[in-house]
């Protein structure tokens, strides 16, 4: 199994209160991601987690993506030439959006560390690989999310009250 470190960056301040062992937290949920989300990776890799706001993630969101809004994870995927020789290989980077990860907690009645956590799997999936632009990818991506959650003591994310 690939070792995982994470950078994990809080740009937005209202992070500390929304989830005060956001570190913790977020690190498990990328590291189980990737144990079930990639099981044959081996070696040492990274990632970058950056905790921000709407209005950053909008503007980086409409600069890389085309939408002139925030939405609630953005993920990046490295380049290969990002990875330094005989370093951990990069996997890419996260940008969580405050206000949006609270906004949707509330209205799927779910905590804001539960939603962050799979916001967090669901973006290190997309790091790996895996997509839902199809019906197949989608149920693909869902179950493994689903198993990811579960693993980590959370209920179903795609279970709205």
């Amino acid at each position: 199994m690939a070792a995982l470190t994470t950078d994990l960056r809080i740009e937005e301040p209202g992070w500390k209160k929304a989830l005060p062992s956001s570190a913790k937290i977020l690190k498990a949920a990328a590291k189980a991601a990737l144990r079930d989300g990639s099981p044959g990776l081996e070696g040492k890799v990274a990632i970058a987690i950056l905790l921000s706001n709407d209005a950053e993630v909008q503007a980086l969101n409409k600069m890389w993506r085309g939408p002139d809004k925030p939405t609630n994870v953005l993920s990046f995927p490295a380049l290969p030439e990002a990875s330094p020789p005989g370093g951990p290989v990069f996997l890419g980077d996260l940008v969580l959006a405050l206000e949006t990860v609270e906004r949707e907690a509330k209205a799927q009645d779910k905590s804001v560390e539960a939603h962050a956590a799979h916001l967090v799997v669901h973006g290190v999936l997309h790091l790996l690989g895996f997509d839902h632009m199809d019906a197949r990818q989608a149920r693909e991506m869902e179950r493994l999310e689903q198993d990811v959650m579960a693993s980590l003591g959370y209920p179903d994310p795609y279970l709205v009250s």
